[in-house]
């Protein structure tokens, strides 16, 4: 029977992949659970604690699902750079958000705490490290050992 993923052009599984994945779940779930505790769009509005910990409104929710969606949607084809990207903007949201200090927002719309600042650190970090664990793409989509 033919290797089907090396003839169809999937990735192996990589670090990458599994963060968009998982990450991208998890900002979706995340996102549209935030939506029961804050709905507000105001500058920033009503702020909530989603699980007695994270502070959401309407625009920090919001971003979570376009984020996780797009996590999803690029796990294929550009896990890498997703994460990468997606953890340095957390990265940077993190310690930003403690540069603040809690009960403020960030850019005035998205609120920050503790809780939020730690988990944001987190998925920072996990995303440069799962980067930084794949292999780049060679410019058809398989990894550059596949191609060997």
């Amino acid at each position: 029977m033919p290797d089907r993923t090396r003839e169809e052009g999937i990735d192996d599984p990589s670090p990458a992949r599994l963060y968009a994945t998982l990450a991208g779940g998890l900002l979706v779930v995340l996102g549209i659970v935030g939506f029961f505790y804050s709905a507000s769009f105001g500058s920033p509005g009503k702020v909530d604690e989603m699980l007695g910990a994270f502070a959401v409104n309407g625009w920090a929710n919001a971003l979570h699902i376009v984020t996780g969606a797009l996590g999803l949607l690029v796990a294929g084809f550009a896990a890498r750079r997703y994460a990468l990207l997606v953890g340095s903007l957390s990265l940077a949201c993190g310690v930003w958000g403690i540069a603040l200090g809690g009960g403020e927002a960030i850019l005035g719309i998205l609120p920050v705490n503790t809780g939020g600042d730690l988990l944001h650190l987190a998925f920072g970090v996990l995303g440069i490290a799962a980067a930084f664990a794949s292999r780049p793409q060679a410019r058809g989509g398989v990894s550059a050992s596949a191609k060997a």
